[in-house]
């Protein structure tokens, strides 16, 4: 009597499908309201709270491009988090205080820097992949540490934030350029990934040999993406020194790659939305659990396993299911 389909789960795929757009929705008005909200309640402490999740969720959608489209396992991309963070003081040290131009000094030294790291760590694979970015990170680490000049291991507060011109815009300035970006890089991410030039990445994270046996030479894609992933990472390091005042080596540890290894892993791997689902889950459940106990490090570990265990196509394939997992 009913004509409604009644195999494969059809309509609870569907419904879950359906539910996509509007959690993107609700995330955006979401961060939207953020300062609007603190402004009235007084609490600045949610927006510093938001900023950093918003930092995080830009560099994790940045570690995706190589990490969930090439499957390129990386455990240095902290190193240029930190290093965006370091072009603030060092380009305000060099009479430079105009965020535009420390922008374009932020790609013309990053961009190079994470060519030649990515063009010597494509020349390997598997385990061997990770320990040579984890060794250039660990270098730039000690480098940074050296810097006496702007507070060696302690960091140093920034005296002069980034100008971009804009009167009166402040932090809550910063705040909205900061998460303009974030949906312009996840607009252009989606993108990116339904191109040639993303399916090209896509297929050879599946079977590289496949497809230099059909006449494409992945290196090229494998390494602009890496490239670009780089400077994602490095503009979220940009926003993070401007929003906190503050920069150190701490943000090029070896640790902070781990954590955006796992925000996406969590958010779902691959998919579009999920690195800013996954940095929103990880840090929110990380505050709770500080503000729970002191020993939260202990119940976060097994949970994340946990997680990672139960949720193979990550938080966002809980909402998206496999066709908006895949396509977002």
């Amino acid at each position: 009597m009913s004509a409604l389909p009644t195999s494969g789960g059809a309509l609870p795929a569907l419904r879950r499908w359906h539910a996509a757009p509007y959690l993107v929705t609700a995330l955006v008005i979401a961060g939207v309201s953020v300062p609007l909200y603190a402004g009235m309640t007084g609490d600045s402490y949610l927006v510093a709270i938001m900023s950093r999740i918003l930092v995080y969720a830009l560099a994790a959608v940045g570690l995706n491009l190589c990490l969930g489209f090439g499957g390129m396992i990386s455990m240095g991309h902290a190193m240029y988090l930190g290093l965006g963070a370091y072009i603030v003081p060092v380009a305000a040290d060099l009479g430079v205080t105009n965020g535009w131009l420390q922008l374009l000094l932020l790609v013309l030294a990053v961009g190079p820097i994470a060519g030649v790291v990515g063009a010597i760590s494509l020349r390997t694979r598997g385990i061997a992949f990770i320990m040579i970015t984890l060794a250039f990170a660990q270098m730039f680490f000690f480098l940074c540490v050296s810097f006496k000049r702007y507070g060696g291991d302690e960091g140093i507060s920034l005296q002069q934030l980034s100008d971009f011109g804009v009167q009166g815009s402040g932090k809550t300035g910063l705040y909205y350029a900061l998460l303009a970006t974030l949906i312009v890089v996840i607009a252009a991410s989606d993108r990116l990934k339904r191109s040639r030039f993303g399916l090209v990445l896509q297929a050879a994270r599946i079977n590289e040999r496949r497809v230099g046996a059909l006449g494409t030479n992945p290196l090229p894609y494998q390494l602009l993406a890496y490239v670009l992933s780089a400077l994602v990472c490095a503009i979220a390091g940009f926003f993070l020194a401007n929003l906190t005042g503050f920069v150190s080596p701490a943000s090029l540890a070896w640790t902070v790659s781990g954590e955006l290894i796992v925000m996406v892993v969590l958010g779902g791997l691959g998919t579009v939305m999920g690195p800013l689902v996954g940095a929103l889950s990880f840090l929110l459940v990380e505050e709770g659990l500080k503000a729970l106990t002191e020993h939260w490090l202990v119940i976060l570990g097994p949970l994340i396993v946990l997680m990672a265990l139960l949720l193979r196509r990550g938080l966002w394939g809980l909402v998206a299911g496999r066709e908006g997992g895949d396509a977002r």
